[in-house]
Formats: structure tokens, C-alpha cells, sequence
């Protein structure tokens, strides 16, 4: 009772018995101040951690391609130099208050390549040029017209070619090469036709309107291409390489990683998402480099759109690399007795196949051609051909083995056997795309030597894998595609 009284008077509400020889921690709940004080620093290191990983972010991305960084400064430039005739008074008095256009001009044209800087130039030069002229023609045929039919003339015509100019963007090709041109058509228009009706000075404001988006443009596209130009022909070349490079690795990967040859195949294995996932970017830069002028071994009329067909050729065989990579992680799977009796010429042809693959890339990059891709190509057929041999051959390995695995049961490894026989199939129509493309850009013959380098390091990588065969195809297959084989 006196510790109660004692615990009373001292203004404690609760008390904790421990037994003897025991130790307890007391934890006082912080008061307000505390609190905001806690709440406070925590804000703070929050955003400094925030800070600190954006930071990372955008050193990274500048560091990974310093040419974003140089854009950023380029476009820096170019308005540097445009707002002179702002800024200095004679420059100004020669253009008026019209400068302020050259300005618009650059911020709107100025794009990270060549191309989408001519492109949008060309586009803008040729829509202020004729709506403005159209606009003058409009405006003074309305004004010999009389008070009253002077705003019916200018918004009749307002209206009937801003209808026509907005539907003609419907139209694909009107929209893949001028859709930009439209939009610019519309606007120069409207504010010529529009003030027009209420400006007298009409020819002048044009003129001035004129000059300096004129300006504008040529200090735009000087920038862009003067200092460290990015040519978007260079950026789908190098895109359709990559493409085909990953592709390679890709059916590669997938054959080790399902008959378990290599360590890390299951990252090789996912280059194909690369190659379906490229279609925008092909198109988009292969439209860009059309406008491009001619530049290193990109001349003029340069083959660019059959770099979209042959993306579209190495998609439809990424498809079928996509349905294989299902195969390796499905959960119906072969018994491994049974994979060991087809995994030598699997895995045979699945290097055959990158290898190909690796020609083709190789001729692109380099723009040339050689007769290594035509063997790598017989070669690939041989190894077809003893795949579907093999295939055939197998039911009757298993019925002669009692104990061993059924037919049933190595279901799922003749899917694996035809699909990459199909792969293979379609790996041909990107070498006939390849060699399309090597027709019409004029590729250059590869030096001789430089080709049987090259060859005979390809057959050390390759032929280790089917030490008994010969380097020589036979003759009955050199020329046989595995589609005709049954």
C-alpha cells in the first residue's frame, strides 16, 4: 500500500514487475517536438535518396550515349545564334517584330537526327510558303469583292481547305512523309487569312514571317549537321545489325538451354524480343533517312526501305525462335534418353544457323558481299538434312530398345526437331532480303583473303560440334533448301 501511495504521488500510471536478475528496456514515446523533428529528417533523406538515384539515372543515360548530351548542347546553340537577330538592334529593325518566328522555328524542327531535322524543315519551308502565297491570293481576290462578300470568301475558304488539308492526313502516304506539313499548312493559313482581313500591311508581314522562318531553318539544319550529325540511315543500318546479331544468339541460346550445353544460354535466348519489339523504330528511321543527303557509303537513293523488309523477314523468324524459347520452358518435356539421341544435330544446326545468321550481319555491316555466306548456308542445309534424317530414324531407335521411352514421350522433342528446321527455312528468306538489299545498294566484293579468314575461323567455332564430317558438303545438298525435303 505505502509503494502504491508513493507510485500515486510521484504521477506514475503503471508499474512492471520483472523477475530478479532480469534486464528491461524502457522506450519513452517521443513528444511532438520529437516527432516533427523524426518526421522531418526522414523527409530529407528520402529526398536526398531521391535525388541521388535520378541523378544516377540521367548520368547513366548520358554516359551510355554521350550524342544525347550533344544534342541537348547543339540545340542550345542553335537558339543562341537565332536569338541574335532578337537581340541585336540592326538585325532587328531588318526583320521586325517578326524574329520571334525564327526562334519557334528552331525550337519546333530541331530533332536528334539528320533526317527528322530536314524533314520537319522541308515540311515547314514548303507549308508557310504556299499557304502563305494561297493566303494572299484568297485574301486579295475577297478584297476586290466588295465589304460584303470579303468575310464570306476568307472563312469559306478558311473552311473548305482546312477541311481538305485535316482529311488529307488519312491518306498513308500523305502521313508516313507530310503529315507535319499539313498541320503547318493549316496554321500558317489561318493566322494569314485571318489577319489578313484586318491587317493592311498583309504582303509584309508575310515577307517578314517568311525571311525568318527561312532563317530559322538554315541555322537549325548548319547545327545539326555541322557538329557531330547523327544520320538516321547510320542508325537503322546499325539497328538491323544489332538485329540480326541478337537473332543469332538468340536460336543459339535456345537449342543449349533445352539441351542443357551451355551455362547461360537462357540469357542468349532472349535476344528475339529485341527483333519483334524494333518495328516502329525501323519505320520510323527508315522514313527519316529518305530525306537524308548523301553521307559516308549512304549515297543518294540509298535502299532504305528494304531495311524495313528485312526487319520484317527477321521478325518472321523470331516468331518461330519466340514459339521455341515456349518449348525449353514447357513443363511437358522429353525424357533426357531420349533428347541425347537428337541433341548432336540440334545443336549442330542451331550453330549452323546463327552462323548464317552472323554472315548476313556481317555482310550488312560491312556493306559487301562473300562467298562465306553461301557456304554457311550449304552447310546449314546439311544439317537440316540429317536432322530430318535422324527424325525419321528415330521411332524405330526406340522400338528397338525395349525399356526405353515410348514414341509418345519424345512428342515433344521432334516439336523441337521441326521447328527448328522451320527456323531455318525462314533464316533463308533473310539471306534472300540480305541479298536484295546487297543488289540494290551496289555492295562492294570482299577481298579474298579477308573472306577465307574469316571462313576458316567460322568453321573452327562451328565444326568442334560434328567432329566427323567432312568440311564439304555433298554435292545433292548445296543447293537443296529443306523445304523440299519431306
Amino acid at each position: 500500500m505505502e509503494a502504491a501511495a508513493r507510485d500515486a504521488q510521484s504521477g506514475l500510471e503503471w508499474r512492471v514487475t520483472v523477475p530478479e536478475g532480469a534486464s528491461v528496456t524502457v522506450e519513452h514515446e517521443a513528444g511532438p517536438a520529437g516527432r516533427a523533428w523524426a518526421w522531418l529528417v526522414a523527409c530529407v533523406l528520402m529526398l536526398g535518396a531521391t535525388v541521388s538515384g535520378f541523378a544516377k539515372k540521367v548520368w547513366k543515360i548520358g554516359a551510355d550515349d554521350p550524342r544525347r548530351v550533344v544534342h541537348g548542347l547543339k540545340v542550345g546553340v542553335a537558339l543562341t545564334l537565332v536569338s541574335v537577330f532578337y537581340y541585336t538592334r540592326p538585325l532587328y529593325d531588318g526583320v521586325g517584330g517578326a524574329s520571334m518566328w525564327a526562334i519557334m522555328t528552331v525550337v519546333v524542327i530541331f530533332e536528334y537526327t539528320v533526317g527528322g531535322s530536314v524533314y520537319k524543315g522541308f515540311n515547314r519551308a514548303v507549308a508557310t510558303a504556299s499557304a502563305g502565297v494561297l493566303a494572299l491570293g484568297v485574301n486579295w481576290v475577297a478584297s476586290k469583292s466588295g465589304d460584303k462578300l470579303e468575310p464570306v470568301i476568307t472563312t469559306g475558304s478558311l473552311f473548305l481547305l482546312a477541311a481538305a488539308a485535316t482529311f488529307s492526313r488519312f491518306i498513308p502516304t500523305v502521313k508516313a512523309r507530310f503529315d507535319y506539313g499539313v498541320t503547318i499548312f493549316i496554321l500558317t493559313y489561318s493566322l494569314v487569312a485571318v489577319s489578313g482581313y484586318r491587317v493592311d500591311e498583309l504582303v509584309e508581314l508575310a515577307q517578314q514571317r517568311l525571311v525568318t522562318i527561312a532563317i530559322g531553318i538554315f541555322i537549325c539544319l548548319a547545327v545539326c549537321v555541322l557538329i557531330w550529325p547523327v544520320w538516321a540511315g547510320q542508325e537503322l543500318h546499325q539497328l538491323t545489325v544489332r538485329n540480326m546479331e541478337k537473332l543469332a544468339a538468340a536460336v543459339e541460346g535456345c537449342v543449349e538451354e533445352y539441351f542443357g550445353e551451355e551455362e547461360g544460354a537462357q540469357a542468349k535466348s532472349e535476344g528475339y524480343k529485341c527483333v519483334l519489339n524494333s518495328k516502329a523504330s525501323e519505320d520510323s528511321q527508315a522514313n527519316l533517312a529518305r530525306w537524308e543527303p548523301a553521307h559516308g557509303k549512304f549515297g543518294f537513293r540509298h535502299p532504305y526501305a528494304q531495311y524495313t523488309k528485312l526487319g520484317a523477314a527477321m521478325r518472321h523468324c523470331a516468331y518461330c525462335v519466340e514459339t521455341l524459347k515456349s518449348c525449353v520452358g514447357a513443363e511437358l518435356q522429353a525424357p533426357e534418353s531420349v533428347k541425347r539421341l537428337l541433341a548432336d544435330v540440334c545443336t549442330r544446326l542451331g550453330a549452323q544457323c546463327g552462323r548464317v545468321l552472323r554472315e548476313a550481319s556481317s555482310s550488312v555491316a560491312t556493306m559487301t558481299t562473300s562467298p562465306a555466306l553461301d557456304f554457311a548456308v550449304a552447310d546449314m542445309n546439311t544439317a537440316v538434312h540429317e536432322l530430318q534424317g535422324d527424325m525419321r530414324e528415330l521411332p524405330f531407335t526406340l522400338a528397338g530398345e525395349p525399356g526405353e521411352a515410348s514414341l509418345i514421350d519424345a512428342m515433344p522433342l521432334f516439336t523441337v526437331a521441326s521447328l527448328l528446321t522451320e527456323i531455318s527455312t525462314r533464316i533463308e528468306s533473310v539471306v534472300d532480303a540480305v541479298d536484295t538489299m546487297a543488289s540494290l545498294a551496289s555492295f562492294k566484293q570482299a577481298d579474298d583473303d579477308d573472306d577465307k579468314k574469316g571462313d576458316a575461323e567460322l568453321k573452327t567455332k562451328v565444326h568442334p560440334l560434328n567432329e566427323t564430317d567432312s568440311d564439304e558438303p555433298p554435292e545433292e545438298n548445296k543447293t537443296t533448301k529443306p523445304s523440299e525435303q519431306v
